[in-house]
């Protein structure tokens, strides 16, 4: 049987959060460790936790402790937990800092439930999930020269041509497993060349191996590629 998705939330919005959580519970897929109603509280847990959650959802407007500041306090302590922001100011600003951090995904707190089911079961499988609109802040960011610099220009010698098929599938939010089928590799293959990518683009995770991608020109902004 497969594992289920481990999850945490954090929201001061009592309301808010139980129907997240009950809505997250009627899915057999997903178990939901905990919920907290700010920054401090979720850090606490998951500093005392015997299991720690493979996903957090975190509100970005929380007292305390807001949900920028418990991301970088995520990425530094427990890298291995992937976080979702979840706010009501769906903006571009709020949503380029929080990538810029490490927020592997973006929801509005008026999402659908099956949005953030879907959502949570893609970051899941494949570490991140950027809709298109997400996308596109990333991309008209790239052209800002204030943005931060990244690795030097895209060099074609510099990978393998595996390695950047590899890239350009992984652009295309598909799993290791799918990748390994059209590709004709074993999953584990597939893992390596990840890293490799994610050690020569100095990148900390696939949303960035996207990023670089992006800002390389290897993908374009097709609304089919990252649906």
């Amino acid at each position: 049987m497969k594992d289920k998705i481990k999850i945490a939330l954090a929201d001061d919005e009592l309301l808010f959060r139980q129907g997240l959580k009950a809505i997250l519970e009627t899915n057999e897929a997903i178990d939901v460790l905990f919920d907290v109603e700010n920054g401090e509280y979720l850090i606490q847990e998951l500093r005392t936790a015997k299991t720690l959650p493979e996903i957090v959802v975190t509100d970005l407007k929380m007292p305390e402790l807001n949900g920028v500041e418990v991301t970088k306090l995520i990425k530094k302590e427990f890298p291995d937990i992937k976080v979702i922001a979840l706010t009501s100011y769906f903006s571009k600003p709020f949503i380029l800092n929080m990538i810029s951090i490490g927020a592997v995904a973006y929801l509005a707190k008026n999402s659908t439930p099956a949005l953030m089911i879907k959502t949570i079961e893609e970051v899941a499988a494949k570490g991140f999930h950027y809709d298109i609109q997400v996308m596109q802040y990333i991309h008209e960011s790239i052209v800002n020269p204030a943005d931060k610099k990244v690795k030097s220009s895209f060099d074609t010698n510099y990978f393998t041509k595996r390695e950047i098929e590899v890239l350009e599938l992984i652009c295309q939010q598909q799993t290791t497993c799918d990748i390994a089928e059209n590709l004709f590799i074993s999953p584990r293959t597939v893992e390596g060349h990840r890293n490799n990518l994610l050690l020569k683009t100095e990148s900390k995770n696939v949303a960035g191996l996207v990023i670089y991608a992006l800002k390389n020109k290897l993908v374009s902004l097709d609304k089919d590629t990252f649906n």
